[in-house]
Order: C-alpha cells, then structure tokens, then sequence
C-alpha cells in the first residue's frame, strides 16, 4: 500500500530523531528526505524559526518540496538545508531511490580522515555491515559543502549505484528504498566505521573473514534488516522520549 503523505512525513521525522539519539548526527547538522511517489518533489528536513536541533524534530520540520528545493509548503518561513542538492541530485539520477540521508557520523569521519580501510572482519556480528565492506565503501575525496547540483555531481558519480558513501573529511550519504532501509543503512554504516576504528586503536590488524564463513552468511532480507530493526529503533525512541 501507498503510504500516505502524512505517514511519509511521520516517518521522516522519526528518522532524524533515531539518526541523532544513536549520534550520527548532532545539533542541527544532518537531515532526511523522501520521495512522494509518482512525482517530482520530496519531504525534506528543514529549520524554521522553532528549530530544536534534529534530535527534537517534528513534522512540522518536514516540508514538501520540488527536487531543486522550491515549494509553497516552505510557507516563507522554513529554510531547506544547504547541501539541498544531495537530495534532489539523487533523487533526479536515482529512481530505485526513495530517501536520502546526510548524516556526520564521528566514527566514519575518522576512518576517512586517517585512511582506515573499510573491511569485512566480521560477520556474523552484523551481517549487512559486513556486505557493505564486502562490496566496497566508495570513499568520496572532497570535503567541501554540497551547495550547488555541479558540487553534487561528482559524489553520485564516485557513488554509482550504492547505498552508502563515505565522505572524506565531511560524512556520509546513505540511501535506500524506503525511509526504514536509508536509515538501517546508515545504521549499519556506522556500525561498521565504529569497529574499524576500534579495531585500528589496538594496533593489530584484524583478518578479513574467510570465503567459507561468508558463504554461510544467509541474506537476511529486507523484513529482518529494515523493517524489524527499525521496528526496534523507534521503540528504543519512544522510550528515550518518556
């Protein structure tokens, strides 16, 4: 079933609150979008003159707007994020996308300033953190601000068709298709930098698993991985909000 607009608009605003109470993003940096299907415009995080800080987000942060970042819905009053065009650039090239996320994670910042290789050292811990290794992390080189579709250009082509991109000296851009898979992706990611980095400050270096124990390592599937786990980080977030 479609999901309605305010259901897209719910969950946008859960995805900002779960991004920052797990922090990969902080104060007001950091914001979530989606696609309203069958056209060309999205809910976007924006600020406005109530503005809390994304782990306060409400709906009314969440507007509709055109892929460029234009839209009635802004009211004269809420202002669309900066770096706008890493959504609407996506969004424009990837259909198979329905949310984008930019997120600062401080594990991830870390493991792409210093060079840290993004590897599978485990596996069943965290299977889908373990595939995104496993597949390769595109490593985005700049770390200037996403202001303009021409400074948008360059990361969706070192992206390709990944769900994840780590960008140097900046943060991340996660993507999925629905707002449950961007935001488990994101998750997941971070996951991943987060032991590569603790791993990095033992000083040893951690084999990649074997072939023979990858080929053991079921898909968990979309149900396992977005739908319940996100399932579990909403409740966790219900919980912190008493």
């Amino acid at each position: 079933m479609t999901e309605s607009l305010a259901e897209l608009r719910e969950k946008v605003a859960l995805s900002c609150r779960i991004l920052a109470m797990e922090g990969l993003v902080d104060e007001t940096l950091g914001h979530v979008s989606a696609r309203i299907p069958g056209t060309n415009e999205m809910l976007i995080r924006c600020r406005g003159e109530e503005e809390n800080g994304v782990r306060y987000t409400t709906v009314d942060a969440i507007r509709r707007v055109d892929f460029d970042g234009n839209g009635e819905d802004l009211q004269g009053i809420y202002q669309v994020p900066k770096e706008l065009s890493i959504h609407g650039e996506v969004m424009k090239a990837r259909p198979d996308v329905g949310c984008v996320i930019h997120a600062h994670p401080p594990a991830a910042l870390i493991s792409g300033i210093t060079n840290l290789p993004l590897r599978p050292i485990f596996g069943a811990f965290n299977i889908p953190a373990m595939r995104m290794a496993l597949e390769g992390v595109p490593v985005f080189p700049r770390s200037y601000l996403v202001t303009r579709p021409e400074l948008a250009a360059p990361l969706l082509e070192k992206m390709g068709d990944k769900h994840i991109c780590l960008m140097k000296g900046h943060g991340i851009t996660a993507t999925g298709a629905t707002i449950e898979e961007a935001t488990i992706n994101a998750l997941n990611f971070n996951t991943l930098a987060k032991i590569t980095l603790e791993v990095a400050k033992t000083g040893r270096e951690a084999e990649p698993i074997s072939e023979e124990d990858i080929a053991e390592l079921p898909d968990l599937g979309t149900k396992f991985n977005a739908k319940w786990v996100w399932r579990y980080y909403v409740k966790k977030l219900q919980e912190s909000e008493k």
